[in-house]
């Protein structure tokens, strides 16, 4: 079977956030929280179609007794369409591939309106189904049943190339310095917000942390055992203006430790991280004034 991007919502508040149900999830602010690598498939976001899948899913929808108090916000479907976007990108997808069979929201693939039979019709009562899920067939309160094809649309014209009304500058870099990590030396750059990137092969061998760069995906597979992760709010977005690469444990479900950048080098492109996010997420003890990063303690 052909991958499928599905769309959801998670009928619940703008906040949400939680690994295991979807690779990734919009909260209501907009920013994607990357939970799981895109490569690997999950058991349980839309039922019976789970293999060779991605989800994505917008935080919302969760009022009580009317869910359309807590609407998708406009950050979030926008959020939405560019995920999914440079999801069908990075497959090698063009604008003419996003169609109702590659691209489905869950009120669509519980109805069966691919053609697949892959279940009984839980969808929307609209399309004869039991109304258990309807997620996306609306975008907004009382609006038009075709939220699908609304957010095909947009994605298709992220892949066309139409211009964005907020095209992402990149992150700029303003100087270099040097930190001590672990009782020696190690070069980071500082970004126009004064926060410390280093070259996440530098971080990973100082600290003797296994990995495997997977150039295909564009991640790299972290082979430790002892990393508890904190799925943290502030993780780098696509906003950045650069390539993002993916640190992930390398389990079943690929979960995600942390978001980088992929920048231009000598001798080629290289993935770089945030020195502090990294060491809060691999248990470094750090100090600051000046930063330093000591110890792998855990904890």
């Amino acid at each position: 079977m052909a991958a499928v991007i599905y769309l959801h919502w998670t009928a619940t508040g703008y906040d949400w956030i939680r690994p295991g149900h979807y690779h990734s999830i919009i909260g209501g602010d907009g920013r994607v929280h990357r939970l799981h690598a895109y490569s690997v498939d999950l058991p349980a976001h839309t039922y019976g179609r789970n293999r060779n899948s991605v989800a994505l899913s917008c935080a919302c929808m969760g009022g009580i007794p009317d869910p359309w108090t807590l609407p998708p916000t406009p950050a979030q479907l926008t959020s939405l369409c560019t995920e999914a976007a440079a999801i069908a990108r990075s497959w090698g997808w063009q604008e003419g591939d996003i169609s109702l069979q590659s691209v489905m929201t869950h009120a669509e693939a519980a109805s069966n309106r691919d053609g697949r039979v892959m279940h009984d019709n839980y969808g929307p009562m609209i399309w004869g189904g039991s109304g258990e899920r309807w997620d996306l067939l609306q975008l907004e309160k009382n609006g038009p049943s075709d939220g699908g094809e609304q957010l095909r649309q947009r994605i298709r014209a992220l892949l066309r190339g139409d211009p964005s009304p907020t095209p992402a500058a990149p992150l700029v870099f303003k100087g270099e310095t040097v930190i001590q990590a672990r009782g020696a030396d190690l070069a980071v750059q500082i970004d126009a917000l004064g926060r410390s990137w280093a070259l996440a092969a530098d971080l990973l061998n100082r600290y003797e942390i296994p990995y495997v760069w997977d150039a295909s995906l564009r991640r790299i597979l972290i082979g430790a055992l002892d990393v508890a992760l904190t799925y943290r709010d502030d993780a780098v977005q696509a906003s950045v203006g650069w390539p993002l690469v993916e640190l992930t444990l390398q389990t079943g479900n690929a979960p995600v430790i942390l978001t980088g950048i992929l920048r231009p080098g000598p001798s080629g492109d290289r993935a770089w991280c945030r020195v502090v996010e990294f060491a809060e997420e691999f248990g470094i003890s750090v100090s600051y004034e000046p930063l330093v990063l000591a110890e792998r303690r855990g904890g």
